[in-house]
């Protein structure tokens, strides 16, 4: 099998660059079997997969949603070498024109596997070109302009597109709608972190035990991607102020010295809970509020570091604003006034 990376430069013209995202990346698994975690998606999509290949055809179109680093990109490769054909590689802000989507599905071969990547960010001509093209597998093609213009269709062969989305409600109807297969990822357990983690750390040749895998798949914030990235760094600790193997105190002092807790907080977690607890004594306070007492965007606060600190019943989000809870205070250390429960109990039937 062999991948494509299609990635339109800025000025839209387009780029295509042969790698092996294996080579490239070579943490990620290549097949269903070597994949952990999210089994009901891995059941639904191996019955897919097998029946596509049976009749030597292509799947039908698949969307993968979810937040960052749980796979989608990994799963559309492992779609790709399952069905043994090429995947070429995209994003939705790269294909600026319907143009360079045009280029792209001109170039497929039969069963080819187009994988876009935040595909909610397409703009809407580009769009519009990809609805027959997945529906009909053909492309409408408009030569010339004003009254000699003219349209003509071209057939295309048939095609596998993966789209991945972390946002799946910018998705419009016609689009997720031709998807045969909508499917959403959820955070990992511990378990299945702890088993990432030690597949890794045999891949890049780290020596880990099971203590050690587990403190680290502890504080991942139930993402792979954080988990691989914590493993590199406790490494790197324990081969220059250790012995180079990870065993839990050394997991623990490396974590501690990325500023990694034992919840999974990092330094801007942390700050956002002290802010609104020491300075706005527990809230309710305005997101602009916090984001600016912290340094950071409006947008990465919400979409970035709010939801972890909400699924971790640290941090609640109500009609007057962000207000923390008992549980961030204790983790903080600090004793929360009576005030602050006397308020978080008004806002919680607010409206």
């Amino acid at each position: 099998m062999r991948e494509e990376l299609l990635n339109p430069e800025p000025t839209g013209e387009d780029a295509e660059i042969e790698v092996d995202l294996g080579d490239q990346v070579g943490l990620r698994p290549r097949t269903l079997a070597e994949f952990v975690g999210q089994s009901e998606l891995k059941q639904k999509l191996g019955i897919m997969l097998q029946a596509a290949k049976a009749r030597g055809q292509a799947s039908d179109h698949l969307l993968f949603a979810g937040p960052p680093g749980l796979g989608k990109t990994t799963l559309a490769g492992i779609v790709a070498h399952e069905l043994d054909v090429t995947m070429h590689i995209t994003s939705g802000p790269a294909l600026e024109r319907a143009g360079d989507l045009a280029a792209i599905l001109t170039k497929l071969d039969e069963s080819d596997v187009l994988f876009i990547d935040e595909i909610h960010r397409l703009a809407r001509p580009v769009e519009e070109v990809l609805y027959p093209a997945m529906e009909d597998f053909e492309l409408d093609i408009v030569l010339g302009k004003g009254p000699a213009a003219r349209s003509i269709r071209l057939e295309l062969p048939r095609f596998t597109l993966v789209g991945a989305t972390t946002r799946t409600g910018l998705i419009t109807g016609p689009l997720r709608d031709r998807f045969g297969l909508v499917a959403r990822l959820d955070y990992y357990g511990t378990g299945d972190l702890d088993a990432i983690v030690a597949r890794t750390a045999r891949i890049i040749g780290a020596e880990i035990d099971a203590a050690g895998s587990a403190e680290i798949a502890g504080r991942a914030r139930g993402t792979p991607r954080i988990a691989n990235r914590l493993l590199r760094r406790v490494r790197d600790y324990a081969e220059v102020e250790g012995e180079g193997h990870i065993d839990h105190p050394t997991a623990c002092a490396g974590l501690e010295l990325f500023g990694i807790d034992r919840l999974g907080l990092d330094k801007i977690d942390r700050a956002i809970l002290q802010a609104i607890c020491v300075r706005f004594g527990g809230g309710p306070v305005g997101l602009s509020t916090v984001s600016i007492s912290v340094s950071e965007p409006a947008e990465t606060v919400e979409d970035v570091y709010e939801p972890f600190l909400i699924q971790q019943g640290l941090l609640m989000r109500t009609p007057r604003g962000r207000v923390t809870t008992p549980a961030a205070w204790g983790h903080l250390g600090l004793t929360p006034p009576a005030s602050a429960q006397a308020g978080q109990d008004a806002t919680l039937f607010d409206s």
